[in-house]
């Protein structure tokens, strides 16, 4: 992953649009971002962070991303261009915010936006290009994730290496580097193993104690069905969390249930042999309890026909009025019929004649309520005429009224036409005046802002030449000195050499006294060889040794050496004094500082006046805009208020003529609906009118029919009149039940005679009275002995049934708890192991635990590498896998180890700046290894956040070699820091600045303010 470029734009302390170039930046591997506190140096990194993830880094999650400084129209905006696995992104990325209404006054929401492009060699027409992507915030997410392999926290724990994080993770107890290292290396899912082990050994054990408490409850059900006697089962059975054999709990259980069943099968030979006799002793009683039954309903039935035949003989006189009764009324059933018919038409008669005087009342005072049928229904006829005269007429009417509402419509559309005409009137008189006034500011703003590159330039010279004045007064005052102390030395010089000059003569003046102080008595002469030495020479003064004359010589040398570079001192600082002087010329330092503060306001003066040009140029676009809005609306207000005027007349003139015609249609009516009504309603009284008249003549016709066919049929029955016909005649109903009545008392006394004369009967009449009680009490006590032996055998035979279904559950459970108990011993071992709590695991260490260890001790591998660099060979990282005190958690402890002394000690022994680089090796350590584990996605840029101000300069020197070899395979590597040595160390700076009214960034080197 490599970055190219970022561009915010009122993002956290910065108000206006700020834009880095990490290419530039990072040409020469490393880079420094310095400011001063508070200026925005972590904002950079955040922005970085928000554009690859939509979010801000864990620590800094909870701040602003908006800039207070900003102008309100100004959205917040990240904007990020990378290469991520060979392609070339850019991201934007707008968060969620508040923005001024376009229209009217205060504020309305602007949603989060995302926008994921693609640079492409063809993005259309053969033409390289920027193509666009996702603007899903989702969709780019998830392919970032994927291109880059790390998580969020993962991303800043790596390549944002933040500030303090790592000094505390260096020194946290196990509990915290748990969390951290379980985030960075995603180990969630071997806790999520440990869980399912304990979850499984849980599950496990449920059902294994589930099988036993069935296996009781089946061993309880077969006690309660084997009845009292049976063999307990307590013995075998184990209790509540009590452990038992699967083959132990199998062989129990087949052999007590086979006991069962075989008990059960002898009672239930014993039950059934005692229900044969009862049935036998229940069919003999029952026999005997027919045979009385009989006799006894024979003499009842014999006696009961004797009691009723003297109640029928009572009743034949009756019997005989009321046939002659039923006769009569037979023979008027003839007549009944004319009868309700004349009785029908004369209320007939009677409704139409009401109705006909009604719907002649409703007529009123009009000739026409005395006219007859033909009259009232031509007069209808006329008025129906009338009607359908009037449809074109209300047709008009109605059109009227649609004329009406057209024409308010057409006016209310010209007033406002007519408002939105007056409203841009009003606003282009004025835009004149409005836009000379940003024309003048414009100017005076461009001349600032070709005034400001001047100054910048004027401003940079006398910056430089103040600077070469300084060291050019400072070089001066130096060589001054130089020359003084210059003489001193010469002085110095030639003393030494005239001191070594005079050893060097006395010592060749004296050579011979120390020749001859070195003859012996028969010893050769080194010079001559003689042997005698007749005359020695003797010394004159004090004699010179030759170390002497060395020790001079070393004087002098060491005098002359001292002139030369004193010389050649003065050299250097004349000629610098010289270029100095070149560069500033030979006007005084005040005078150019002086000049230079001038220069600093009259630049501070007039970039602001230039920062106005862009607001001037984005209200002369407003201006503009609303120029050519208010013209077209101006023209178009004119047309349709044209368009309405003439709409409007031609309404008037259609309305005009629609009008006279209805008024003349509906006569004294106030609309023609209504007069339409008017006709409607009278046509409808003409209409029911004649109905009623000619309903009155037809229903006086039809009484004069009914009475004539009564008289007829009176005659045919046999009567005088119709009279006499009516007072006999009986209704249907009546008729039928006296007819029923004689019918049933005939059946009955041929009934009564049958029975008299049946030969059963008279015989059964003949013998004592039976008596069925006795023969019931018998019948029933064999019932109940029969009952009993049938309920006896029906529970015997369940019991055995019941013994067999649940001794095959019984023996099935228990074969299956076998398996269950095998696949639970296993699992639970796997479950202690796992979760630490077995006597297997020594350490007492979980899963995860256990591969946060082996992630942690490559960590620690990786950052020894670095740290012993760091350290001048002095430390080491070891992990150490001891098992902690007190219940707290194994395997993840740190130790640092001090080669010096060869001993290990707790990592919160270090010093600050031991820690700091301890800490560095420790995130650059854990930064190797996420990475691998993230698939090897190569990091092209790190950044590494602050913390260098804790380290001498022998530690900086080592610390700064490690990060040089962080810049091979091309690599670059950003430090926020503000230490001042970092400066001069660092070329490359992107410089941080604060103000009143917002950071800025600026790229720049160590020289610079």
């Amino acid at each position: 992953m490599r970055l190219h470029r970022l561009t915010v734009t009122a993002f956290g302390p910065f108000a206006g649009r700020e834009q880095v170039d990490f290419d530039a930046l990072s040409t020469g591997g490393l880079f420094l971002l310095r400011g001063a506190t508070g200026a925005g140096k972590s904002s950079v990194l955040d922005a970085v962070c928000y554009a690859l993830y939509g979010e801000l880094p864990g620590s800094r999650k909870a701040n602003r991303m908006r800039s207070d400084h900003a102008a309100p129209d100004r959205l917040t905006e990240v904007r990020l261009e990378l290469t991520l696995g060979g392609r070339r992104l850019e991201i934007a990325r707008i968060p969620e915010q508040l923005r001024p209404k376009k229209r009217g006054t205060g504020w309305t929401p602007e949603k989060a936006q995302t926008l994921l492009r693609e640079w492409a060699a063809d993005a259309g027409e053969g033409v390289p290009g920027w193509r666009a992507g996702s603007r899903s915030h989702q969709e780019t997410g998830e392919e970032i994730l994927r291109l880059i392999g790390m998580s969020r926290e993962q991303f800043c724990q790596v390549v944002l290496l933040p500030q303090g994080d790592f000094a505390r993770f260096l020194k946290a107890d196990a509990t915290h580097r748990a969390e951290l290292l379980g985030k960075l290396f995603d180990t969630a899912r071997f806790g999520r193993v440990e869980g399912w082990l304990a979850e499984r050994r849980r599950q496990q054990e449920a059902a294994v104690q589930d099988g036993r408490r069935r296996l009781r409850e089946l061993v309880s059900r077969s006690e309660q069905a084997a009845g009292p006697g049976a063999e307990p089962a307590a013995d075998w059975v184990p209790a509540e969390g009590e452990p038992a054999a699967a083959d132990d709990l199998a062989g129990a259980a087949l052999g007590w249930a086979a006991v069962l069943r075989s008990g059960a099968a002898e009672q239930l030979a014993v039950a059934e042999s005692a229900l044969t006799g009862a049935e036998l002793r229940q069919r003999a009683a029952q026999q005997e309890l027919s045979a009385a039954e009989e006799l006894a309903g024979r003499q009842r039935r014999h006696r009961e026909a004797l009691e009723r035949a003297g109640a029928l003989a009572a009743t034949e006189e009756q019997e005989a009025a009321e046939r002659q009764r039923l006769t009569l009324a037979q023979a008027a059933v003839g007549v009944e019929s004319a009868l309700r018919l004349r009785a029908n038409a004369a209320d007939g008669l009677r409704r139409a004649a009401a109705a006909q005087d009604e719907q002649r009342r409703r007529l009123g005072a009009d000739p026409a309520s005395a006219a007859g049928v033909a009259e009232l229904t031509a007069a209808e006829a006329d008025a129906r005429e009338a009607i359908g005269r009037l449809k074109s007429a209300a047709a008009d009417e109605r059109r009227c009224a649609e004329l009406l509402a057209e024409q308010s419509t057409e006016a209310a559309d010209r007033r406002q036409a007519e408002e939105l005409a007056e409203e841009a009137e009003r606003w282009l008189a004025g835009h004149q005046a409005e836009s000379d006034a940003l024309r003048e500011q414009e100017a005076e703003a461009r001349e600032a802002a070709a005034r400001t590159e001047q100054l910048e330039a004027r401003r940079s010279e006398t910056a430089q030449r103040l600077d070469a004045a300084r060291r050019r007064d400072e070089l001066r005052a130096r060589a001054a000195e130089a020359e003084a102390g210059l003489l001193d030395l010469q002085r110095t010089a030639l003393d030494a050499r005239e001191h070594t000059l005079d050893l060097r003569r006395r010592r060749l003046d004296g050579m011979a006294a120390e020749l001859a102080g070195r003859l012996r008595d028969g010893e050769a002469c080194r010079v001559c060889g003689s042997a005698a030495h007749p005359a020695p020479a003797a010394p004159s003064g004090e004699p010179v040794r030759p170390q002497d004359e060395e020790a001079a010589a070393a004087v002098q040398q060491s005098a002359e050496l001292a002139l030369a570079t004193a010389r050649d001192a003065l050299t250097q600082l004349q000629l610098g004094a010289a270029t100095a002087a070149g560069t500033a010329g030979e006007e005084p330092a005040a005078a150019l500082a002086e000049q230079l503060d001038r220069l600093t306001r009259e630049h501070r003066s007039a970039l602001h006046a230039a920062e106005q040009l862009t607001v001037l140029l984005q209200r002369r676009e407003r201006l503009e805009r609303g120029h050519q809005h208010y013209s077209t609306q101006l023209h178009e207000g004119r047309e349709h208020m044209a368009a309405r005027t003439a709409r409007l007349e031609t309404l008037a003139a259609e309305h005009h003529e629609l009008a006279q015609r209805v008024a003349e249609a509906r006569g004294d009516a106030p609309s023609v609906a209504e007069r339409a009504a008017r006709l409607g309603e009278w046509a409808a009284r003409l209409g029911a009118a004649a109905g009623a008249v000619r309903a009155a003549e037809e229903a006086a016709a039809r009484l004069a029919e009914a009475e004539a066919e009564l008289l007829r049929a009176a005659h045919a029955a046999g009567f005088g009149t119709p009279q006499e016909a009516e007072a006999v005649r009986l209704p249907a109903e009546r008729q039928a039940q006296l007819r029923d009545r004689l019918d049933r008392r005939a059946a009955e006394r041929s009934a009564v005679t049958d029975l008299l004369a049946d030969a059963e009967l008279v015989a059964a009449s003949a013998q004592p009275p039976a008596d069925p009680t006795a023969a019931r009490e018998a019948v029933r006590a064999a019932v109940d002995g029969l009952r009993a032996a049938s309920s006896a055998e029906h529970t015997a035979r369940e019991r055995r049934a019941e013994l067999g279904r649940l001794g095959e559950r019984l023996t099935g459970l228990a074969r299956e708890l076998a398996p269950l108990l095998a696949e639970f011993g296993r699992i639970s071992r796997l479950a202690q192991l796992a979760g630490g709590t077995g006597g297997d695991n020594r350490l007492k260490m979980g899963l995860e635990s256990y591969v946060l260890a082996a992630r942690l001790e490559q960590v620690a591998a990786a950052a020894s590498a670095r740290l012993v660099r760091m350290s001048g060979g002095r430390y080491t990282l070891a992990h150490s896998d001891q098992r902690a005190a007190g219940g707290r958690r194994s395997g993840l402890s740190l130790l640092v180890v001090d080669a010096w002394t060869g001993t290990e000690r707790d990592t919160a022994t270090l010093s600050g700046g031991e820690s700091f680089f301890a800490s560095l090796a420790l995130a650059l350590g854990l930064a190797d290894v996420v990475t691998d584990e993230a698939g090897g996605m190569p990091l092209d840029t790190l950044f590494i956040d602050e913390g260098f101000g804790t380290l001498d300069e022998q530690a900086l020197e080592e610390v700064m070699d490690v990060l040089d070899g962080l810049r091979e395979r091309d690599r670059a590597v950003g430090i926020v820091s503000h230490v001042a040595d970092l400066r001069q160390r660092i070329p490359a700076q992107l410089l941080v600045r604060k103000g009143r009214h917002g950071s800025t960034l600026q790229l720049t080197g160590p020289e610079a303010g």
